[in-house]
């Protein structure tokens, strides 16, 4: 081994040194202290000191940040303290009912006086990727992507290029510490990315959350290092040693540590008012700053009352995300198209000029009904403002009277569908019209079937809509009934279908010849029977035979089954179409399969209804729905006043926020197994 001169291993550490002194100036502190062009030559300088002396490069060492070799995949990692998610408030009410549980909360367990208000620390809340980082010893040895929260993708070798992200923390590091935050890319550096994209005529990105998820989830990490990704710190995971005394201090002493943690907006403010006041504040400040946000964030400062407060369905009680309203725009309604829906349902869709929305661009939105036409006044040709939300799907608000122009014309619902022809119907009293051709119709047939093949039904894997539009567009598939004949020779012959994947769709056909019979019922597409329903159903009768036979009189005499649905029910059986259908379907070897009889009933279940919401740590829903089921209670779909449980997981959403505004008792996955005695 070549001896390395002292005054060579003094140089690259004087390097090294300088290098992450000026990338914390420029990447963290936003204050430039020297030149690219001086930034370049250093770099070049120790690059070429470790290129001579490999034993000289160390893992933190500045150089390594220009990324390694291209990773076959990404490993999992399990997260040493789940990576939670937070309840969302949109309007002033869920903020101020937030801040009295926190109070109430606090008052009972004697943390805080009748008369005061809670501490709160709110701060920013962007539109990134989450990310944990794990140091150990001072080192960065870990960095991994938020997942299902309990685990997710270790991206190490990409987050170790991101020039904010320090490979080494300064002095006084505890010996374990995860740093939680947000990876992101701010507008400019964005902009200049998609136009050197745009340059080498590659895709370019349709706004900087997908740029940012995008880059830290490339497999070569050399093309991340390209790559312009910011991180903010905003909390933590596992630290090896005592924790400060506020949520406040912490982010302090998270800074010291040399991490990026966002100082733009962020403030302690005290009770519901103070809360209001700063998303007031950034709401008005939005649109100037450097990045995209989607709302704020509330924590309780004081760590003692967080602890107090606790999770629950594995999301904080001490903390608030507060969403921003939906984004608007203005842009042209050049036609209006008619869908037709697998019950026959005709929505007009608006045709738009294309136009960029709450981060996509829109080229479609829903237009709901005829009256809803009428009512908001949206005329073809109108200059009119479209909303978007998330991922809601987005609708026309109205029209900006002041540029309707002369020639826009009113909206006229056809007499006949535009698909089958056959008449449109709309019942009285009802706001929806309804093409009346049944399964003639090829809309509604292709909708049938989608439905029917759906994970929720019949769960036939690899039936998509591209297929069953392919399968009824050449005639090949009238009914339901059609599709346990189809063979491997005949789909291997259709687009996209190779010999593997008709092997493997036969193969889930001939599974879904046993399906459980509420399945069965709900795949049928019978209108007004939901999954809750179907089941209903089927612990009544038991078999499709004596459902066939029911009348409306018996069919009122099943739990939560009220006259629209019995009648519904009995009218779908009495089409001879549909029968005929069933019994095709009993031909070809389907054998719905009837469920099992509750012997033992759990007194603490039985009788009791419960709404399941979010994704549980270890159960799917329909596992966990089968549980309570056999042990004589009822799941349903909707949060109501005589809901008994709500069983809430990750990413719980509105059901469980309605649960809590209607005093609901909400219970996490272990809370359920109690209930059920399972250990």
């Amino acid at each position: 081994m070549t001896e390395i001169p002292e005054d060579v291993k003094a140089r690259a550490k004087q390097l090294g040194e300088q290098l992450e002194k000026h990338n914390y100036a420029y990447y963290v502190l936003d204050a430039p202290t020297v030149s690219d062009a001086e930034f370049d030559r250093l770099m070049r300088e120790l690059q070429a000191i470790e290129a001579q002396y490999p034993e000289l490069q160390t893992p933190d060492s500045p150089t390594q940040r220009v990324g390694g070799r291209a990773l076959d995949a990404f490993n999992s990692v399990r997260h040493a303290v789940p990576m939670l998610s937070l309840g969302n408030a949109f309007d002033d009410e869920e903020v101020t009912a937030f801040d009295q549980r926190v109070s109430q909360t606090l008052r009972q367990a004697g943390q805080m006086p009748d008369s005061g208000s809670v501490e709160y620390f709110c701060e920013l809340k962007l539109d990134g990727l989450a990310l944990s980082l794990r140091y150990e010893n001072g080192l960065l040895t870990q960095a991994a992507t938020r997942g299902d929260g309990q685990t997710g993708e270790d991206v190490t070798a990409n987050v170790r290029t991101i020039r904010s992200i320090p490979l080494k923390l300064k002095a006084l590091a505890p010996s374990v510490i995860e740093v939680r935050g947000e990876v992101f890319m701010d507008h400019e550096d964005f902009k200049r990315l998609n136009e050197r994209q745009a340059a080498r005529g590659d895709k370019v990105f349709v706004n900087p959350r997908n740029a940012a998820a995008g880059s830290l989830r490339q497999l070569d990490p050399k093309v991340t290092a390209t790559r312009p990704l910011r991180f903010f710190a905003y909390g933590w995971g596992e630290v090896s040693e005592p924790l400060r005394s506020t949520h406040s201090e912490m982010l302090d002493w998270i800074a010291e540590l040399g991490l990026p943690v966002n100082r733009v907006e962020h403030a302690c403010v005290q009770g519901s008012q103070g809360l209001l006041d700063f998303y007031r504040r950034v709401g008005a400040k939005r649109a100037a700053l450097d990045y995209d946000i989607d709302g704020v964030v509330y924590k309780v400062n004081s760590l003692v009352a967080q602890k107090t407060l606790g999770f629950v369905a594995k999301a904080p009680r001490f903390a608030l995300a507060h969403k921003f309203a939906a984004e608007e725009a203005q842009t042209k309604l050049v036609g209006i198209d008619l869908q037709v829906g697998r019950t026959g349902a005709i929505t007009p869709v608006a045709r738009l000029a294309p136009v960029f929305v709450g981060g996509v661009t829109v080229t479609n939105a829903t237009l709901h009904n005829e009256d809803e036409i009428r009512r908001k006044d949206v005329r073809i040709g109108d200059t009119v403002i479209v909303r978007r939300a998330g991922d809601v799907i987005p609708e026309v608000v109205g029209p900006v009277l002041d540029k309707r122009p002369d020639n826009a014309v009113l909206f006229q619902m056809v007499s006949q569908c535009p698909v089958c022809g056959s008449a449109i119907e709309r019942p009285e009293g009802e706001a929806v019209a309804r093409c009346t051709g049944g399964l003639f119709c090829g809309a509604q047939r292709k909708q049938s079937l989608i439905h029917a093949a759906s994970r929720k039904a019949l769960d036939i894997e690899g039936l998509g809509d591209k297929l069953v539009e392919q399968l009824v567009d050449r005639g090949r598939v009238h009914s339901l009934a059609d599709i346990f004949a189809l063979s491997e020779q005949e789909l291997a012959g259709y687009e996209r279908m190779g010999q593997k994947s008709a092997q493997n769709l036969v193969q889930a056909i001939d599974v879904a010849r046993k399906p459980p019979l509420e399945r069965f019922i709900y795949a049928l597409g019978i209108r007004h029977v939901g999954e809750t329903t179907a089941r209903d159903l089927a612990r009544h009768f038991m078999s499709i035979e004596a459902l066939m036979a029911a009348n409306e009189e018996s069919l009122l005499s099943v739990p939560d089954v009220g006259p629209v649905v019995a009648a519904s029910v009995a009218h779908f059986f009495a089409e001879t179409h549909n029968r005929e259908v069933i019994a095709d379907l009993l031909k070809a070897g389907v054998q719905p399969q009837a469920p099992e009889v509750v012997t033992g009933a759990n007194a603490d279940v039985a009788g009791q209804t419960f709404v399941l919401t979010g994704t549980l740590p270890t159960w799917t829903r329909e596992e966990a729905s089968a549980a309570i089921m056999a042990a004589g209670g009822k799941v349903s779909g909707s949060v109501s006043k005589k809901t008994s449980y709500v069983v809430a997981g990750e990413e719980a959403g509105s059901k469980l926020s309605k649960a809590e505004s209607l005093g609901v008792p909400v219970i996490d996955e272990d809370g359920l197994k109690a209930l059920l005695g399972i250990g």
